[in-house]
């Protein structure tokens, strides 16, 4: 039988084996282009209930889900392209969150109630198939695309077999 003997990380200095617990997922940092810093503003805390943080002439920082996202004014929009997914145009260039599944239709509710425009309304991507998804795609006043999906089954989130 071996005996372990732990360094300051937790790892086995004898066989290499990592004992220590799954770090918390860190927040991730996204910077994306807006042609008007103030209705973007005001887009992202009324609309989406995101706060602010370090707010600058030319760019604005949200917590958006608990994740860093960063608003930066530019003097023009860059053109967006779009690929074909499940039938629909769906915009190459978009960024969102992964939801629990309580939680997405919630937040459709509220946009529906809110009379939000879709860009793809809410319908489930993948039905019957491995990787099924709920998802829908708001613009934000700049142009920006926005994607909120979830899955019944988070395994599907990075299933590579289907």
């Amino acid at each position: 039988m071996r005996q372990c003997d732990w360094d300051e990380n937790q790892v086995c200095r004898s066989c290499g084996i990592n004992y220590a617990p799954p770090k918390p997922l860190r927040p991730f940092h996204l910077a994306f282009p807006v042609d008007d810093l103030a209705t973007a503003k005001k887009f992202y805390v009324e609309t989406l209930g995101c706060s602010t943080g370090r707010e600058k002439e030319e760019s604005c920082v949200f917590k958006f889900y608990g994740h860093q996202i960063v608003a930066h004014l530019v003097p023009r929009m860059p053109e967006l392209s779009t690929s074909p997914v499940d039938g629909k145009q769906v915009p190459a260039m978009h960024f969102g969150i992964v939801m629990e599944w309580k939680d997405w239709h919630q937040l459709k509710a509220k946009f529906e109630a809110d009379n939000i425009e879709f860009a793809i309304g809410p319908y489930t991507r993948y039905e019957d198939q491995p990787g099924s998804q709920a998802t829908m795609f708001i613009i934000d006043p700049c142009g920006n695309h926005l994607e909120f999906k979830s899955f019944k089954d988070d395994s599907a989130i990075f299933d590579s077999n289907w």
